[in-house]
């Protein structure tokens, strides 16, 4: 649980996020969505709680979570904690991870959280932080990730290729 290291300036839920956010105790400052996973009484104590709703039609392109994320980063986020978007299905999952790659969200410290386990989209470099025997897992999107070098993990690269579509950077270990 990384809940005690993030402090929430802003609590933005994508739809249904609020009802999660209800449940651990925290009231959302805006729910983002087109609203179909909430139900009235839940809109309404969300509401009546002061948040403030951004209700879309659903007939939009974008995910929940897109309109989360891009109302964050149009608020000038530093950084993003994204809760609850592993959910039960396949697609979504993914779609919620690829999330990462917005071009509106280069420069934002943005991380999926799902207990012990963290998400991050890295451009350039970045400083992976954890325990002597945490899984560390390093996945190309979008194309092969050339010249990648990496210090302080069991299996070190240097300026090695790691394929888009392989596994080789699965399963390595701090």
């Amino acid at each position: 649980d990384t809940s005690s290291s993030h402090t929430a300036s802003a609590i933005v839920a994508a739809d249904g996020g609020a009802r999660h956010a209800l449940a651990a105790g925290a009231t959302p400052h805006v729910v983002v969505g087109d609203l179909d996973s909430l139900s009235p009484d839940e809109l309404a104590r969300v509401e009546a709680a002061g948040a403030r709703i951004e209700r879309f039609s659903p007939r939009k392109d974008e995910t929940d979570l897109e309109l989360a994320l891009l109302h964050a980063a149009r608020a000038s986020a530093s950084e993003i904690v994204i809760l609850a978007a592993l959910g039960g299905r396949l697609d979504q999952t993914m779609a919620n991870l690829l999330l990462l790659a917005l071009p509106e969200l280069r420069g934002i410290d943005v991380r999926v959280v799902e207990g012990a386990q963290e998400a991050f989209l890295v451009r350039g470099e970045a400083l992976i932080e954890g325990r002597p025997g945490d899984t560390v897992s390093l996945i190309p999107l979008g194309g092969d990730a050339v010249g990648v070098t990496t210090e302080g993990l069991e299996w070190p690269l240097r300026e090695e290729t790691l394929r888009f579509g392989p596994a080789r950077g699965v399963s390595n270990v701090l």
